[in-house]
């Protein structure tokens, strides 16, 4: 049986105070459900196509500021229907949405389509969109009390050792493909720099490093291994629970077992899953999103190369053009209700649309001239749900790209810009691969 098995009555069909009929204007007609529409276009849509703005555009286009899109195609031989959500687009909707828990939980209990069964127990989204007894998926008290033991020992961090640290594995890494004339920055230097941070700050071997980056990597993906990948992170994650209840150390995992918030084993290990998979992927995903457009960018890389654009400076023009998430799930309405001229009913799942409301121009102009400085994005989300790690990510992708600026000066890239694969996954938008050769020696 899956994990996410969930028992729940479902939610009913009428409901007190709703809205009659259908919002003028709205793709749902009246008595039509969200998981009745069809013919939408698949939120992976937004992430493996060439252009996310255009995909982001005709949406707009076509549905204003929210939009209904597929999350997984409905399979009749199986007997299971679509199941889709709305993609929150623009930004004061985002902020509307993040802001207002008393309308929009972020508790999986109250998706609709999981409380009726349409969900099934093996649903690739589940990893992704299902329960977590962890902060990120709990609301109002119960979300602050699993979210303090994160946040604490976050503030806790020694930044001074984080940084000596990272700054002495970037080095390392690129010395030992220095002789080689190339590399694929991927896998040689975006990736293995947030694994060791998150390694060593939870104690975890770094033995496990690749087969912890292929695990995440799949939860992320929402695709047909995306229940593996959750069961090999969670078996991981339970053999240094063990191992540090039996010798404690210091580090978080100690932390997190000893923390009188964190009531059951199963809480710390969940709460070490939205460390550990946002630490590292969202990480990773700056990294290479920053490299890349130093490579593709000539505008880019030579402000950045010459001083007119510093590393900070350009790690927030990343966040505003390539989020480190694109989308981010879910919030569920508590109540039927119109946002953005759509009737939105109770249980639906709303998606926020992080890279498309970063382009949202009444938040940014689009100029890197007049938008530097601008850290106003929604990279990191917003309201009480947002990400807790954005100083100790900084930390980590700034020293990464500053030390790949300076000892690497002469690095191009070995492909077309156009040929550069990404991971498929409906959340993130990552190279899969960033091969660069080196015209010179880098320098040591």
């Amino acid at each position: 049986m899956s994990d996410f098995h969930l028992q729940q009555a479902a939610l009913p069909d009428t409901l007190p105070g709703a809205v009659p009929g259908a919002v003028p204007g709205a793709v749902s007609a009246p008595g039509r459900r969200l998981a009745e529409l069809t013919g939408l276009t698949p939120l992976a849509a937004t992430t493996a196509c060439p252009e996310p703005a255009d995909v982001y555009a005709h949406l707009r286009a076509r549905f204003g500021p929210i939009a209904p899109v597929e999350l997984t195609p409905a399979d009749p031989q199986r007997q299971r229907t679509a199941i889709n959500a709305w993609l929150v687009l623009d930004y004061d909707h985002i902020l509307q949405v993040t802001r207002r828990e008393q309308l929009y939980s972020r508790n999986p209990a109250n998706w609709r389509a999981l409380a009726e069964g349409l969900v099934p127990p093996d649903s690739p989204l589940l990893p992704m969109m299902g329960p977590r007894d962890n902060g990120y998926f709990r609301d109002g008290h119960e979300h602050r009390r699993l979210i303090d033991p994160i946040t604490e020992a976050l503030d806790g961090i020694d930044q001074i050792a984080m940084l000596d640290a990272v700054r002495a594995r970037c080095q390392q890494l690129i010395a030992g493909f220095a002789s080689n004339g190339k590399a694929d920055l991927m896998s040689g230097y975006a990736a293995p720099i947030p694994m060791l941070a998150v390694t060593d700050l939870f104690g975890l071997s770094p033995a496990d490093n690749t087969a912890l980056q292929r695990a995440i990597t799949a939860l992320i993906g929402s695709g047909a291994d995306s229940q593996d990948g959750d069961r090999a992170l969670n078996a991981l994650l339970t053999r240094i629970i063990n191992a540090r209840r039996a010798a404690p150390a210091n580090d978080l995992t100690t932390r997190f077992l000893h923390h009188p918030d964190l009531h059951t084993d199963y809480e710390v290990q969940q709460s070490m899953v939205i460390t550990v998979v946002a630490g590292w992927e969202t990480t990773t995903n700056w990294i290479t999103q920053t490299l890349r457009h130093m490579l593709t960018d000539p505008r880019f890389a030579g402000q950045l190369r010459h001083g007119r654009l510093g590393v900070d400076d350009a790690l927030d023009e990343m966040l505003w053009a390539n989020p480190p998430m694109a989308n981010m799930p879910a919030r569920y309405a508590l109540d039927d209700h119109e946002l953005g001229g759509h009737l939105i009913t109770r249980g639906d799942p709303l998606i926020l649309g992080l890279a498309a409301a970063n382009h949202d121009p009444r938040a940014r102009t689009g100029n890197p001239r007049l938008d530097t400085g601008n850290r106003a994005h929604l990279a990191f989300s917003a309201g009480h749900h947002a990400c807790p790690a954005k100083i100790p990510a900084r930390l980590i992708a700034r020293t990464a790209v500053d030390t790949a600026l300076r000892l690497l000066p002469a690095m191009q890239l070995a492909i077309p810009p156009e040929d550069i694969p990404y991971e498929p996954s409906p959340w993130a938008r990552r190279p899969a691969v960033l091969p660069v050769r080196f015209s010179t020696p880098p320098r040591t």
